[in-house]
């Protein structure tokens, strides 16, 4: 059997197809590639290009492939566009997802890990947080994916569904030169656009509660993420325990300002960033506790902070090589 990776041809989802493979685990990839690349996708790994609000096609994939689970993780990622474009929101990570789940259950296939989001938190009011930490999304984006949890905890009572629902914060980095993160909003391809250009990155708010006075936040690389997927998967396919959700977090978190050093040290680009006014509303410092995900899922911070922008680095140059 193989398992069906929603959003596969994206950032994340490409990561997590290879993790699979690197398992030996057979895989099969929907995508609409409307943020993702068909050339993610390894070759004879099998490929539906098209939108999982298709009930149609998705009835057509379980029909034609020897599926035993699904790794969600299309969706529509844009935090600050969500609030512009709620209904847009809602359609691709609610409905799509409520689409999704009715033709598993059609299928038979009753396993499936929710690629969510520490957007489901909003701002916390805490130094570190756990999977209690109270629920208070502050976009449409936030709320989305908290719904889609609650789809999963429902269709869990109704129709006996197995799943878990695994949230973080930043994600980055990057596993192999030919995957990149090519999001428009994302901190790594801001600042290495930038300093291509030959802007200087901009740093908002200096006179924070921390120890250099930048923002702290949550950062893990990505290949760390797509293992903990598989893992999901696997206490899924065996029937073992497991929570209706998980934080992946470093526990500890970097600051901004650490990480415009790290980029000129592994870059060899000296530039000292502008600093800007505080934007309204950004806290200290929010860093997410992984406990829980070290016990069952095999989480663990295998990268430093200098290996996760020197593999970002090395994979947005070998794209932007002539033959890149």
């Amino acid at each position: 059997m193989a398992w069906l990776v929603t959003g596969g041809a994206g950032y994340i989802g490409a990561h997590v197809v290879r993790a699979f493979l690197a398992e030996g685990i057979d895989v099969v990839v929907i995508d609409d590639l409307s943020s993702g690349h068909a050339e993610f996708v390894p070759d004879g790994v099998p490929f539906v290009r098209g939108s999982i609000l298709d009930a149609g096609l998705l009835r057509r994939t379980f029909a034609e492939h020897d599926l035993g689970g699904v790794v969600h993780v299309a969706g529509y990622k844009y935090a600050g566009v969500s609030v512009r474009r709620p209904l847009h929101t809602y359609e691709q990570n609610v409905t799509a997802t409520a689409t999704l789940l009715g033709v598993m259950e059609e299928a038979g296939v009753n396993r499936i890990v929710f690629s969510s989001s520490a957007a489901v938190y909003g701002t916390p009011h805490t130094d570190l947080v756990t999977e209690a930490t109270p629920k208070n999304p502050e976009s449409p984006y936030g709320e989305s994916k908290l719904i889609g949890e609650w789809l999963l905890r429902d269709q869990g009572v109704a129709a006996g569904l197995r799943h878990t629902s695994l949230r973080y914060f930043n994600v980055v980095g990057s596993g192999a030169t030919d995957l990149r993160d090519t999001s428009p909003h994302n901190l790594f391809p801001l600042v290495f656009d930038a300093l291509a250009a030959g802007r200087t990155p901009r740093i908002f708010g200096d006179d924070y509660a921390t120890p250099d006075g930048t923002c702290v936040r949550d950062y893990i690389h990505v290949s760390d993420l797509a293992i903990s997927h598989v893992a999901a998967a696997g206490r899924l396919d065996a029937g073992e325990p497991i929570e209706p959700v998980y934080n992946l977090g470093s526990g500890e978190g970097v600051s901004v300002g650490e990480i415009m050093t790290t980029v000129a040290a592994v870059t060899g680009i000296d530039f000292t960033p502008t600093r800007e006014p505080r934007r309204p509303g950004d806290p200290d410092r929010i860093v997410a506790s992984g406990e829980l995900a070290a016990r069952d899922l095999r989480w663990s911070m295998r990268h430093s902070l200098d290996d996760m922008v020197r593999s970002a680095w090395e994979s947005q140059q070998a794209a932007s090589a002539p033959n890149g």
